[in-house]
């Protein structure tokens, strides 16, 4: 179905992958020996591990046992744990069982409220696998070829050349490339590309879902026609009604530039036209006849989306599939993080943990990075502020617990999302009235603790401004599965040398490692088969990509390291990693000039 169905998760039991061992003794939830837990890299003397969730459940954390006995049985059942170990255990320089997980607990977007039987289920026949069979311990790598691991990464890229002349201006804009690398099956990250026809400008998007795909889903192929509507002027809007009127074709208000796994529903295409026709309706009739503000069309629209996101739901469709279609979207959650840009004029507005970053070219060729957009989670204490204002006194060790919103959800903004924003009473009605699908759905069900308040969380976004200058190269919007696993300044370092194919030979970082003159040889060999490759990647953001997931200590790609990461089964690699989601948007920087140059 549309997005796929969000599945429970005892319907498929994912299977670790580790080094092999001898089962010897069995336990009721624990794995058949504490050598096992231990490679498994749930030891009780490591931090609990969140189990990802392919449904619209709570990703849940295994509080109740070391690692459940469920997990294990397709591999022990098939024998499979010495044909595919030492292909997802990997660590730098450390075993992993000493270590924290090698993700931020952050991460995982909610946190439970109980433990669910369905993680400690003992199996009644265990004894017959664990005692009629001894496995070998003798390890066996399988490693993708560079080949299929560039099948992997190039999947679905996407590049996008602005024409010199479009008939109307030059654009600062010369091009961009996109690309996602998906941790969770289905992907719950987004993307959106799009020039706007009926005014000067391009926007471009990345929207990181939770609770399942269907709120990103949403917002990506609607979030566009809402600013743009935002920013048409009177005469436009009018325009467009008369022929809707009419019955007339209309005027097209988006150029979109897609993947061809770029999907788009057309079955709510008409529900969503409809909702868009009466925010534009409202723009006519309050109109002031004043010049649209860009910042203030980019709150509205994110606003009014959310706000019909939320209308959607409560008011439900005769038609059973479009009924449970906006119930899901409502329910589960996305963030965004969508920059516009016109001429010289940078707009970027984020809503969540996604982030915007320029890079900047400074006089000596090298490259430093600014930040056009706020985390709004625990860690930036001016949101945590915002939110205690917010709410009475009384729920101000409540409203933010253990770095989360109500101490369940990571984001302070997002659209959908519905369970911190509707009152109990509503919530009750629109579930007790919902298809069955949803009624059965435990995320639905659940009521945060001390929720007394509501709403809780918004879709106002923060929107900040920049003007271009002539050194401001590229901009990068990535989801935070990119910003976990590699800083800001490594990042524009990155894009900058592919961008230009230059190469900063900075001295190289062992980072306190003891290394050998052979190790060091082996570095300068690799530094060098860098540069000679760095053109190996036609798109800037699968060249991050391929950073971000295959970087080693040294700060350099290594294959190995990247065929495991990228051979984890579906149920595995969410604990490894997120979704990744990258738009490059590459400047015009003699454009830009030629803009200061006209001001002057």
């Amino acid at each position: 179905m549309w997005c796929g169905m969000w599945e429970e998760f005892g319907a498929r039991a994912p299977e670790f992958i580790g080094p092999s061992v001898s089962c010897e003794s069995v336990g009721d939830c624990v794995p058949c020996s504490p050598d096992l837990a231990r490679r498994m890299c749930v030891c009780p003397g490591s931090r609990r591990i969140g189990i990802p969730v392919r449904s619209s459940s709570l990703p849940l954390y295994s509080d109740a046992m070391s690692a459940p006995t469920q997990l294990l049985f397709p591999l022990i059942r098939n024998c499979e744990l010495s044909r595919i170990c030492g292909t997802a255990c990997y660590c730098h320089h450390s075993h992993l069982c000493c270590s924290p997980p090698p993700f931020p607990l952050s991460r995982l977007r909610y946190t439970p409220q109980k433990a669910f039987s369905t993680f400690c289920r003992p199996k009644d026949h265990f004894w017959q696998y664990t005692h009629t069979r001894r496995y070998a311990t003798t390890p066996q790598r399988f490693y993708l070829t560079p080949p299929q691991v560039n099948s992997i990464l190039k999947a679905n890229e996407y590049s996008f050349k602005v024409p010199e002349f479009d008939g109307k201006n030059v654009s600062s804009v010369l091009g961009f490339d996109s690309n996602q690398l998906p941790a969770n099956a289905p992907i719950e990250d987004r993307r959106s590309a799009a020039t706007c026809l009926q005014t000067r400008g391009m926007l471009l998007g990345v929207f990181d879902g939770h609770a399942g795909c269907a709120c990103s889903q949403a917002v990506s192929e609607r979030l566009f026609y809402y600013i743009a509507v935002s920013l048409l002027p009177h005469e436009t809007l009018l325009e467009i009604e008369n022929a809707v009127e009419s019955g007339r074709a209309l005027l097209p208000i988006l150029q979109w530039h897609k993947h061809p796994n770029d999907y788009f529903s057309r079955e709510a295409s008409k529900l969503y036209f409809n909702s868009l026709r009466t925010y534009w309706q409202e723009l006519i009739d309050l109109n002031t006849g004043e010049t649209t503000d860009v910042k203030e069309a980019l709150i509205n629209a994110f606003k009014r989306l959310d706000n019909d996101i939320s209308l959607e739901a409560q008011v439900g469709d005769p038609n059973s599939f479009l009924n449970y279609l906006v119930l899901r979207v409502a329910f589960s959650g996305a963030t965004a993080c969508v920059a516009h840009v016109d001429g010289v004029d940078l707009h970027v507005a984020n809503t969540g943990d996604s982030r915007a970053m320029l890079g900047v070219q400074e006089e000596d060729g090298s490259w430093s990075a600014v930040t056009l957009s706020n985390d709004h989670n625990a860690q930036n204490e001016s949101e945590v502020e915002r939110l205690k204002l917010e709410h009475p006194k009384a729920e101000a060790k409540s409203v933010v617990k253990q770095d989360r919103l109500l101490g369940l959800l990571m984001p302070f903004r997002a659209f959908g999302d519905v369970k911190f924003k509707w009152s109990i009473e509503l919530q009750k009605r629109v579930i007790e009235s919902g298809p069955d699908q949803l009624n059965d759905n435990e995320y639905t069900k659940f009521i945060p603790p001390n929720y007394y308040t509501p709403p809780y969380l918004t879709a106002e976004p923060e929107v900040i401004y920049h003007r271009l200058r002539p050194q401001d190269k590229f901009l990068v919007l990535a989801t935070d599965g990119l910003w976990e696993t590699m800083h800001r300044q490594d990042v524009v370092k990155i894009v900058g040398e592919y961008l230009t194919g230059v190469h900063q030979q900075s001295p190289i970082s062992v980072g306190g490692y003891k290394v050998t003159l052979g190790q060091m040889h082996g570095l300068l060999a690799e530094r060098r088969a860098k540069i000679s490759s760095a053109f190996e990647d036609q798109n800037a953001a699968t060249h991050l990509i391929r950073h971000a997931v295959g970087n080693n200590e040294f700060g350099a790609v290594d294959h190995e390291r990247l065929s495991k990461m990228l051979s984890l089964p579906e149920e595995l690699a969410r604990m490894y990693r997120d979704d990744i989601t990258i738009i490059v948007v590459q400047f015009n920087s003699h454009v830009v000039g030629a803009y200061q140059n006209q001001e002057q």
